[in-house]
């Protein structure tokens, strides 16, 4: 098994582009379902949830073929994908498990064939996630579901009717679930309490283009007015904030200087603010954003995780080992999922000292990290200790790499090409 192993202290500087947005590219990777016509996108991250979903789209019959760099070069990938020919509405565990995100082929499956398997999620262990909002939202506009050993069986003999529905909760997946389904669906469907996160504006868009019609998109109201087919698109995938915001905060705890090539000011407002507080100084430039501690030294502030607009739940670990570095305290709290402090005990063998109390966590800066062997439990946490490795002083070695894999591309080299000395270690 891969690991990575860093030697800290060195600052950052130069130019990393930021790569499509995974959470933008699997829902427009579902979206090929409903159409016979070929979807094209474009900015494809070369990522293993990337491919775990491409494996998942074969599997039903939907024709694949990649151009572009698929060495993972700076041009992105292009996918091209072809659903005409379906041989199965069933989506198997073994392929879903690995992913949560699977679970988006649901609404497509359902609006176009009238029926759709698919086996519960699984994915990273960061809390429950329930599939419930999907299920209830689908059963609104007319699908007949059950849950039996393990699998939801949807099924809409009659196609899907338009209707009236308010998530009891904000959620990205129910929200990409239903508003695909929606497009095939009979008459005039409102999406209220939607979530409005700029990945679900990056698939309404590419809807539109298929011949979707949408209203309200960027809204937490969507009103989706059902058409008999959709058809082909070329779409090019958004930049991913996350990473873009996992740069920025590299720059800023290796008190560093980077160019965010791609990253787009209006997707991080919040997490500007607060890296704004913190001492980071974050200005627009022709191609990006540049990022740079602004007097040399960083501040600790409070931070609570919140559903787009708000600060993301995907940056919390990242922000987490930023304030271990920090002057000061600094309260981090998490009001999206139940379990996501896994990586506080690895960021403690670094030296960060870090108190959880319930959905909160108490971190006081020190003044120095340093480097340790630690683990990697989840896709945020990994490059969380990545970010504290680049800090500490020493050498830290992160195991179980493969959750880094899954969400981000080719972070070694964009980390190296900047002055980090960072390598992978290939396993046996």
């Amino acid at each position: 098994m891969d690991k990575i192993r860093i030697r800290g202290g060195r600052p950052l500087k130069g130019q990393i582009r930021i790569s499509g947005a995974k959470n933008a590219a699997l829902p427009l990777m579902a979206a090929c379902l409903l159409t016979d016509e070929t979807l094209t996108l474009s900015n494809l991250p070369h990522l293993a949830d990337i491919t775990t979903l491409a494996n998942l789209l074969v599997q039903h019959g939907v024709d694949l073929h990649m151009n572009g760099a698929t060495d993972g070069g700076h041009t992105g990938r292009v996918l091209e994908m072809t659903a005409r020919n379906i041989t199965s509405t069933r989506a198997p565990y073994d392929l879903v498990r690995k992913m949560r995100a699977s679970v988006l082929v649901l609404g497509p499956l359902l609006a176009r064939f009238g029926e759709a398997q698919v086996s519960l999620p699984g994915g990273c262990a960061i809390g429950t996630r329930p599939v419930d909002l999907h299920l209830t939202a689908l059963e609104l506009l007319g699908a007949e579901i059950e849950i039996k050993e393990g699998y939801i069986y949807a099924k809409a003999p009659n196609g899907l009717h338009g209707a009236e529905i308010t998530f009891s909760k904000v959620s990205v997946g129910a929200t990409e679930n239903l508003l695909m389904a929606a497009c095939l669906a009979k008459g005039t469907t409102r999406l209220m309490n939607s979530a409005r996160e700029p990945e679900i504006t990056d698939l309404a868009e590419c809807l539109v283009k298929m011949g979707a019609k949408i209203e309200g998109i960027g809204s937490d109201t969507l009103v989706v007015e059902g058409v008999e087919r959709l058809g082909g698109a070329d779409h090019s995938v958004v930049p991913d904030r996350i990473e873009a915001g996992t740069y920025a905060i590299a720059a800023a705890i290796t008190n560093g200087e980077l160019e965010l090539l791609g990253a787009r000011i209006e997707h991080l407002g919040a997490v500007i603010e607060i890296l704004t507080k913190a001492g980071v100084e974050i200005t627009e430039t022709e191609e990006g954003l540049k990022v740079r501690r602004l007097n040399g030294e960083l501040t600790g502030v409070d931070v609570m995780t919140e559903p787009f607009p708000g600060f993301p739940t995907d940056l919390q670990a990242q922000t987490m080992a930023l304030m271990s570095a920090a002057d000061g305290a600094a309260m981090i709290t998490e009001s999206i999922f139940e379990n996501r402090f896994m990586h506080v005990p690895e960021l403690a063998r670094m030296g960060a000292n870090v108190n959880v109390h319930g959905a909160s966590a108490m971190v006081r800066g020190q003044e120095k990290l340093t480097g340790a062997e630690v683990m990697a439990t989840d896709l945020r946490a990994s490059v969380s200790l990545v970010l504290a490795g680049l800090a500490a002083e020493g050498e830290t070695m992160l195991n179980r790499v493969y959750h880094l894999d899954r969400g981000y591309e080719r972070v070694e080299e964009k980390l190296a090409a900047c002055g980090a000395d960072i390598e992978r270690i290939k396993g046996p």
